[in-house]
């Protein structure tokens, strides 16, 4: 009795500090888009990165309320959870969201790149002249990938939950639960494949922009004059860098959670989940406070509550 005592007493507290970071991320991102989507109703349009952060921010809030809702679910109410379709269909959207969250982040980190970077190789400058009509078309591609995955990934979940069904006892949802996390590894395979992908695009920015830096800085010296895209390089480069190191850390609490043997240590399985869902709320607050304009608008809005709260 003590036991389950102190595992019950364990999955409330993970699921209130989880319910926290997901409804703060959710809040951040919502604010987001919000903030992009009245700027594209007084501008009739919006330019490439707005569209991009649009579509992160978007993905992020999804794939949060997606991600507490089976995180509640698995460690509150197990029955719920693992029954048809309702684990598919939470496995779907869960992936699908999160491959969109990784490559559209992938995509603004190039989108920085070609766009501030200088290099005179044909092919770059094709890209920098080109790169605002590109970016629909590699948004459309983040989410017809995303969309093949998340298929992937609910018919793993079908064909995977049916055996448990068929092979376990009626009421043994413990077992179910762990015996399917086990078997999921393949979907976890794809989730390590996106963030793969997606990190690999990351590195690629970084150093193309601490190159093309490099080179700046060495013709200022010599001509010995100051430009403006240097202030250009360097914000871009603390976003992406910021970015590169939380992605860092995030993948290797994703391999932590992917592997079998640490899922048995709860506080490992914490830590990482705990990592896991504030990673699209925080970078997504460094986005906007990398952004005079949200910047703004977020103290504004904060110094309001705060006045509203101050008079009560």
């Amino acid at each position: 009795y003590s036991q389950l005592s102190n595992f019950t007493s364990y999955g409330d507290t993970t699921v209130a500090i989880l319910t926290l970071e997901a409804f703060a991320g959710m809040w951040i991102n919502t604010f987001l888009v919000c903030v992009l989507c009245i700027a594209w109703i007084k501008k009739k349009a919006l330019n490439s990165n707005e569209k991009i952060l649009l579509f992160l921010g978007s993905s992020r809030f999804c794939y949060l309320c997606f991600s507490w809702v089976y995180c509640s679910l698995s460690i509150t109410y197990p029955n719920y959870l693992h029954v048809h379709p309702t684990y598919q269909l939470i496995v779907f959207f869960q992936t699908f969201f999160n491959c969109s969250n990784l490559w559209v982040s992938a995509c603004l980190c190039g989108f920085y790149c070609i766009k501030i970077a200088n290099f005179r190789n044909r092919f770059f400058v094709y890209l920098k002249v080109k790169i605002d009509r590109i970016v629909p078309w590699l948004l459309l591609a983040s989410m017809l990938s995303a969309l093949a995955i998340g298929i992937i990934a609910y018919d793993i979940a079908d064909k995977k939950l049916g055996n448990n069904h068929n092979s376990t006892g009626r009421g043994n949802f413990l077992k179910v639960n762990g015996t399917v996390d086990e078997n999921f590894f393949h979907t976890y395979f794809i989730y390590g494949f996106g963030y793969v992908t997606s990190f690999t695009a990351v590195i690629f920015s970084a150093v193309f922009l601490l190159f093309s830096l490099w080179r700046h800085k060495l013709k200022m010296q010599k001509n010995s004059m100051n430009s403006l895209s240097v202030e250009a390089h360097i914000k871009a480069i603390k976003s992406i860098l910021s970015f590169f190191i939380m992605y860092i850390v995030n993948f290797i609490f994703l391999i932590l959670f992917l592997i079998p043997s640490t899922q048995e240590e709860n506080h490992v399985v914490f830590l990482s989940l705990l990592f896991l869902y504030a990673f699209p709320g925080v970078h997504s607050l460094i986005l906007i406070f990398s952004n005079p304009k949200m910047k703004t608008t977020l103290i504004r809005i904060l110094s309001c509550v705060k006045c509203k709260v101050c008079m009560r």
